[in-house]
């Protein structure tokens, strides 16, 4: 009985075999230690086991599954669980007679703790906060983000079906599902972090589950500056701009840090504020005590009762918001949005995927159009004018630094065109020997922005100017 499972554990093991054709070793290939990176992180334990340790590892837990009844398991706690299920193990190790080192031995203990009470493989990555993105590609080949770079890993799943597992798993803890049917998913993990996972038939070389993790720690303005994607001065601006209720369109391409920024400026909102959110995938994380959190729901298997992010918005409106905010625009709830924050909903933020401010605008007409509202032109854009007071970008760049690149108001219309008029620019100015652009923050040099007279009714206009000018480009000293 074992000698089959091992066998189908081993079953991975010809991939090195494609090497003689004079092709590099395929990423994963042969499990061995190839993090690809100018400055890879600390090994993971991974980078020591072979074939064999998965084919023993594959054996054990086939023999563990067989011993333990799991109904009773989930009845202990954690850590009670932990313990027992390392205890059996070890009879099953010397039952069988395994030689492994301890080292080893230690190692297997923790993988078959992590596939039976966690999300197996991935509990090691998923306890790092200096990863952004978890990145698995069928069960062979994971890949992670750190430091703005994408590395390989020699993280590896027993086959697709426990990769599948353990995306139905995850997906199953927020009240969705993932399977032949429903192959494409969106949900998160207990701490907020953002999953999706596509199945197959859609997914040809077994399941894609993405994670984008969040540090345990809340990142704040001030520490954006010192990771250099803002300068202090821009910050106090849009530390400013945070309280004195402008709404703001946060724009940015994927992984250039939207939602970082929009949770940064929520520390500015009073916290006798009652503030509604609005998401796909709860992952907003607001330290404000007056806060209502909702959440998009996908139909049941019947097709039916699905909410969608126009729901929500629109729902939210009869729910007495002093903000809204929305985490991320997709669709025809443009619209609602724009109507909210043109309606007394004053400092209502919200993000969508566009390269520049420009472009945001832009797009929030034709998403607004795709919606099926027969509206001139003239009128969406007014709708805009009158409603955004705010585009603030965000860009990830080619060294893979994050940057807040403009910080741009929205004027009015000239004719049918939007007018807006950038208050802090970052301007690119070269690379140093390692290949890190380098650049500073300036400010326009527009003397009042249009939000000044905003500023002035909440007592920071100074603060505002203040900043303004030490950003100024004629101030060479401070650049």
């Amino acid at each position: 009985m074992f000698g089959r499972r091992a066998s189908a554990g081993a079953a991975p093991a010809p991939a090195p075999a494609a090497q003689p054709r004079g092709e590099p070793a395929p990423p994963g290939g042969s499990y061995r230690p190839t993090l690809v990176s100018s400055a890879p992180p600390p090994p993971a334990p991974e980078a020591r086991r072979s074939d064999d340790y998965y084919i023993i590892k594959s054996t054990i837990f086939s023999a563990l599954i067989e011993a333990i009844d799991l109904s009773q398991l989930s009845k202990l706690d954690a850590e009670t669980a932990r313990e027992e299920i390392r205890d059996i193990v070890n009879e099953i190790i010397s039952l069988k007679n395994v030689v492994m080192s301890i080292a080893e031995q230690e190692d297997l203990l923790d993988d078959i703790c992590n596939d039976v009470l966690g999300y197996g493989p991935l509990e090691p990555l998923l306890a790092r906060d200096d990863i952004a993105d978890i990145m698995v590609n069928g069960a062979n080949k994971t890949y992670i983000e750190v430091n703005g770079k994408i590395q390989l890993t020699n993280i590896r799943f027993r086959d697709n079906g426990q990769l599948m597992s353990i995306c139905q798993r995850i997906v199953s803890q927020v009240g969705r599902r993932v399977d032949e049917s429903s192959p494409i998913c969106d949900a998160r993990l207990m701490d907020g972090s953002r999953v999706n996972v596509i199945a197959p038939p859609l997914a040809i070389d077994g399941p894609a589950l993405t994670i984008r993790k969040f540090k345990k720690d809340k990142l704040t303005l001030d520490q954006l500056v010192k990771f250099g994607a803002i300068s202090p001065d821009g910050a106090e601006v849009l530390k400013v701009i945070g309280k004195v209720r402008c709404n703001v369109l946060i724009s940015g391409g994927t992984g250039s840090g939207k939602t970082t920024l929009l949770n940064c400026l929520t520390n500015y909102i009073e916290h006798d504020e009652r503030v509604i959110t609005c998401e796909d995938a709860a992952e907003l994380q607001l330290q404000q005590p007056h806060t209502v959190r909702l959440e998009t729901r996908p139909p049941n298997l019947e097709g039916t009762g699905a909410i969608t992010m126009r729901d929500l918005v629109r729902n939210c409106l009869r729910m007495r918001p002093e903000r809204i905010i929305v985490g991320e625009v997709r669709g025809p709830e443009a619209f609602d949005l724009l109507q909210a924050m043109n309606t007394g909903h004053d400092g209502s933020m919200g993000t969508l995927h566009a390269n520049s401010p420009r472009e945001a605008l832009s797009r929030l007409e034709s998403m607004i159009t795709m919606g099926g509202f027969s509206l001139p032109s003239r009128t969406i854009r007014e709708m805009i004018v009158t409603s955004i007071d705010i585009v603030i970008q965000a860009t990830r760049l080619r060294d893979g630094s994050r940057r807040i690149t403009h910080v741009t108001e929205v004027l009015g219309l000239e004719g049918d065109v939007i007018i807006t008029q950038d208050v802090i620019l970052y301007d690119i100015l070269g690379e140093d020997a390692q290949g890190k652009l380098k650049g500073r923050h300036r400010s326009t040099g527009i003397g009042q922005p249009r939000f000044m007279e905003r500023a002035r009714y909440y007592g920071e206009d100074e603060r505002l100017a203040a900043a303004l000018d030490r950003a100024d480009p004629k101030e060479v000293g401070r650049l």
